[in-house]
């Protein structure tokens, strides 16, 4: 995302007039949602000057400062002391959805022996292959089947990063691999509106059909 994010981090870049981020907050918010914890490492600290407390939003902010970025695992095992120990929903804060957050609260009181639950969608054309198969709302080894894409927003049990140091650098992928291996990950599919905000272009294309939207209304 060079050279917008060299002095701007990307959840706060605009689309359709406010901080992808804050397009998260409200939606959250709407859902019934209010305490949230917002990790963040490059240019963090525009991060919470920009949103506060979350007050102005109808939230709870708080933060989990990484030093440098300890990738998506990671980082919630180092906010885990801000996560508590009940389920937990994550939002990468890199995607545009319309996926409908009032779905999170149940799908983390009926996790069952699962250790997460992954929405997934459409392959997009720059991710064409996917990363896993769902098959009747089960996350399976994929083979050659057909792969979705994780779409950035999962709900997680917390013994799930256990293992993890605080601080430690942790992709997620092979975690979940692993725990998809031993059929403990639940999953849906989601047909709607989603979009990996990854390069100038995608931001671009984005704010023009929200504003076209919003133009509309």
């Amino acid at each position: 995302m060079r050279p917008l994010t060299d002095h701007t981090p990307k959840p706060l870049l605009e689309v359709g007039g406010k901080p992808i981020i804050v397009w998260h907050i409200e939606q959250l918010v709407r859902a019934g949602i209010t305490e949230l914890v917002v990790n963040h490492a490059h240019l963090g600290h525009l991060i919470e000057a920009a949103l506060g407390d979350g007050s102005r939003y109808g939230a709870n902010i708080r933060y989990s400062p990484e030093a440098s970025a300890l990738e998506t695992a990671g980082g919630i095992a180092n906010a885990m002391p801000l996560l508590g120990d009940e389920p937990f929903a994550v939002i990468n804060g890199d995607v545009f959805c319309d996926y409908d957050f009032s779905r999170l609260p149940a799908i983390a009181a009926n996790l069952g022996g699962d250790d997460a639950h992954l929405v997934m969608v459409d392959n997009p054309e720059q991710h064409p292959n996917g990363d896993f198969h769902l098959r009747d709302g089960r996350l399976v080894p994929a083979g050659d089947l057909p792969k979705l894409t994780f779409s950035g927003i999962g709900v997680y049990r917390p013994q799930l990063f256990a293992h993890i140091p605080r601080g430690n650098v942790a992709p997620l992928g092979p975690l979940l691999r692993e725990r998809i291996a031993s059929g403990c990950v639940g999953g849906e599919h989601h047909r709607g509106w989603w979009v990996d905000v990854g390069t100038p272009q995608r931001l671009a294309d984005l704010d023009n059909r929200i504003r076209s939207q919003q133009n509309a209304s």
